[in-house]
């Protein structure tokens, strides 16, 4: 049975519906909003695992890459946060951007001063 992706103009969510389950089972709607103006979106082929599963394979230390560099644990941290979906929150990928775009700890500026 297909999967297709929707994209709700409302709300900005993608989103997954599953067609075929019922015979009527109707018009996809924005899980999010109830927005009923979607795009199709054209999606990759997809392995489907558990949450679970998706959760543990990210947990292994060597997806994290190198553990000393803060973007290899911040690209890290955003693919976990993708699992997780709507539980980490709308802008948890934003406020990881914008934690790597602020300098850290003061070092630039402490160079600046000298």
């Amino acid at each position: 049975m297909p999967i297709y992706e929707y994209l709700c103009t409302a709300c900005k969510k993608p989103f997954s519906f599953l067609v075929g389950v019922v015979a009527n089972s109707g018009n996809p709607v924005c899980p999010r909003c109830g927005g009923k103006r979607l795009t199709k979106l054209i999606s990759r082929v997809a392995r489907i695992r558990s949450k679970g599963a998706s959760l543990e394979e990210l947990a292994d230390p060597s997806r994290i890459g190198n553990p000393d560099d803060p973007r290899a644990v911040a690209q890290w941290a955003k693919k976990m946060g993708q699992t997780l979906g709507d539980e980490t929150g709308e802008d948890f990928g934003q406020g990881l951007d914008e934690m790597m775009e602020e300098p850290s700890g003061g070092e630039e500026n402490a160079d600046e001063e000298q």
